[in-house]
C-alpha cells in the first residue's frame, strides 16, 4: 500500500519521492514534501523603536546620515514616504526628496 499522497493535478496514486519533492510519473508534476508555510521564513523588519515596518509605510530618520561618496547628509527628522522592504544589510529602499534613491538601515528610522 502506497502511503504517499496522490498527485494534486491528476490524482494518480503512483507518486514517488525525489529528494525534497514528490513526483508524479504520469503527468510529471512535482511538488514539495513539506507544505509551503513550513518552508517559508517570514522576515520581520523593525524600526529603532521596535515597531514592525511594512511596504508603503512612512518613516522618519532619527540620526544624521552621511551619504557615501558625496558631501550630502540626510538630516535628522527627514520624512521618507512609501518605503519598500528588501533583503540585505540595508533593509529599506526609498526615494528622498532632494537626494534621490537610497537604501537605509531600519535601525536609523522610526515609523511616522
Amino acid at each position: 500500500m502506497n502511503s504517499l499522497p496522490p498527485c494534486p493535478q491528476c490524482k494518480s496514486e503512483f507518486t514517488y519521492e525525489d529528494g525534497e519533492n514528490f513526483v508524479c510519473p504520469e503527468c510529471a508534476h512535482e511538488w514539495p514534501r513539506r507544505p509551503a508555510s513550513a518552508t517559508e521564513e517570514i522576515r520581520v523588519v523593525r524600526d529603532a523603536n521596535g515597531n514592525e515596518l511594512h511596504d508603503g509605510d512612512s518613516v522618519t530618520v532619527i540620526k544624521d546620515l552621511k551619504i557615501k561618496g558625496s558631501s550630502s547628509v540626510v538630516k535628522v527628522g527627514t520624512k521618507v514616504k512609501n518605503i519598500r522592504l528588501v533583503d540585505g544589510d540595508h533593509d529599506i529602499d526609498c526615494k528622498i526628496d532632494g537626494i534621490g534613491a537610497m537604501s537605509l538601515k531600519s535601525e536609523f528610522v522610526r515609523k511616522a
